[in-house]
Order: structure tokens, then C-alpha cells, then sequence
């Protein structure tokens, strides 16, 4: 179970950025192909979006990091652990 934890960590940190850079991609793209008129809604449609979810990849990469590292080998199985 713990070479489970760590081969999901290592994806979860490989997942992370891709989002990110797909994210990105998308809205340059959808930003570049507004009209004049629908440019600024889009623009603050995609960055609203990206505030989001930026720092969501930012907390599964930590997640996955932790993962690799081997944080979570040993949980606690109750509050006397903790």
C-alpha cells in the first residue's frame, strides 16, 4: 500500500503542472479567438479560472510531494496517535 502512495504521489505531482499549462493554454487560446466584444467577459471568465484552480494544483502537487516522501506511511488509527 505505501509503493501505492508513493507511485500515486509521483502522479499526482506530474498531473499538477500539466494542468496548469493545459489551463493556461486554453485561455490564451479562448482569449485570442474572442471578437472585441466578448474579450473582456472571456478574459475575466478565464481569470477567474485560473485563480482557482492554480492554487488547487499547487496544493496536489504538495500533496503528491508529501505522498512521495512517505508522509503518509503510517497513519494514525486513533486520537491517541494524533
Amino acid at each position: 500500500m505505501n509503493a501505492l502512495k508513493k507511485f500515486l504521489g509521483i502522479i499526482w505531482m506530474a498531473l499538477s503542472p500539466s494542468i496548469v499549462l493545459f489551463l493556461l493554454w486554453q485561455a490564451f487560446e479562448k482569449i485570442g479567438h474572442a471578437t472585441a466584444a466578448t474579450k473582456a467577459n472571456v478574459t475575466l471568465q478565464w481569470s477567474i479560472i485560473l485563480t482557482i484552480f492554480i492554487p488547487i494544483c499547487v496544493g496536489l502537487l504538495i500533496f503528491g510531494w508529501f505522498g512521495l516522501k512517505g508522509e503518509y506511511d503510517h497513519l494514525p488509527t486513533d486520537s491517541s496517535e494524533v
